[in-house]
């Protein structure tokens, strides 16, 4: 039987890959992708049969171009998996905090950790494409003087060694991935209790509002709301929105009153909420 092919934005070692291992586990394929972009090249080419994607965090907030990947590829959402992150400053072995001068990481990890950098004025902090990425770097080329901040599993992946542990200023910090496929995957209808929806509403005064109250009168539970322009038309805002439900019946009566209320209605996903209770 032939492996799961599974697209992922990164490297081993990375947050990407951790999540896929979870959800798909160890026996897949993994296509490692240098951005999101090519990512989604790979679920429309057919060389990929799934993909994971990082589309929020609980401190840095929406990955926006995302969103509107997803849309404009029609690719759909199947999935989510919810991954507490936990940053690593990581070294050559036989290299010290004090050996460092530059410490290379993903923007946002940077971003996360930046308190605990402010005891090391020396350190220039360089963004990168990948957590892992550098992580791999430092062993290739037996980088003395730079450090990665990457998960654990990079550490081990690379033998490198963790300097810092934990060293992200909100411990509890958590990305939210989706799993993306290029048809839709039909669950039962018994398993689905969320969805991740798309709509322009009409430029009047509460039209929104309207929309929400209908959600809310077929008892959705609203988890998230993300506005974008529309690049089209300017002013004009679509808005990407994720609902819970308890029952599939629900969410199926307040879809076929928003596919008239709302212009360009469309589901991205319907699939398992991802979080624990």
């Amino acid at each position: 039987m032939e492996k799961i092919k599974v697209a992922i934005q990164g490297i081993k070692g990375s947050n990407h890959h951790q999540v896929a291992h979870n959800f798909f586990g160890s026996d897949m394929t993994l296509l490692e992708c240098s951005s999101f972009d090519a990512l989604v090249e790979h679920l429309i080419s057919g060389n990929a049969d799934k993909g994971v994607m990082a589309i929020e965090n609980s401190i840095a907030g929406s990955i926006i171009p995302n969103y509107n990947l997803i849309y404009h590829n029609n690719i759909h959402i199947i999935g989510e998996y919810y991954l507490n992150i936990h940053h690593n400053l990581m070294v050559k072995k036989g290299t010290t905090i004090e050996d460092l001068k530059e410490v290379h990481s993903h923007p946002m990890a940077l971003l996360q950790c930046k308190e605990f950098f402010k005891a090391y004025p020396n350190i220039k902090l360089v963004e990168d494409v990948d957590t892992a990425e550098t992580a791999k770097r430092i062993q290739e080329k037996e980088l003395e003087t730079i450090g990665a901040i990457a998960p654990k599993v990079a550490a081990e992946l690379y033998g490198l060694n963790i300097v810092a542990a934990n060293i992200q200023t909100i411990k509890n910090n958590a990305t939210r991935f989706i799993i993306l496929k290029k048809q839709n995957k039909v669950l039962p209808k018994e398993e689905i209790n969320k969805a991740s929806l798309r709509f322009i509403t009409d430029h009047k005064r509460g039209s929104l509002a309207a929309v929400l109250n209908v959600m809310s009168d077929c008892n959705l539970n609203l988890t998230k709301i993300q506005s974008l322009p529309v690049i089209e038309t300017p002013w004009k805002y679509a808005f990407f929105v994720d609902v819970t439900f308890e029952t599939y019946a629900n969410f199926e009566k307040a879809k076929s009153l928003l596919e008239i209320m709302a212009e360009d209605f469309r589901v991205l996903g319907e699939y398992k909420n991802g979080r624990k209770p």
